[in-house]
């Protein structure tokens, strides 16, 4: 997903998820691992859009899964939420970029 796809789908999608423009101003959540890093987010109320990934970096979340080096993925997600688990299956640092949206709570 590109950033330009991102900034045009999130109003969209939040307006189809109900939340209309009740939302705060996304944020861009950039992550370094470290290598075989394994690392959890809590996004159970909150959407996580992946913009970039390193490749040999796995994406796990209730939404479904991103791993590039993986052949027997047929559908990589983009969209994340929950407990999302990032994985770094190297032996060196690697970058991960999302851009973070949180619903108000009315």
């Amino acid at each position: 997903m590109t950033e330009a796809f991102a900034t045009w789908h999130i109003p969209l999608k939040m307006e189809e998820l109900g939340h209309g423009t009740n939302y705060l101003a996304p944020k861009f959540r950039h992550f370094s691992l470290y290598a075989g890093e394994t690392r959890e987010v809590d996004a159970y109320d909150e959407y996580y859009f992946l913009i970039t990934a390193d490749l040999e970096i796995s994406v796990k979340s209730e939404f479904g899964i991103y791993d590039l080096s993986d052949g027997t993925i047929n559908e990589q997600k983009h969209e994340h939420q929950g407990k999302i688990i990032i994985i770094n299956k190297t032996d060196s640092v690697k970058q991960i970029v999302f851009i973070q949206i949180i619903p108000k709570h009315i």
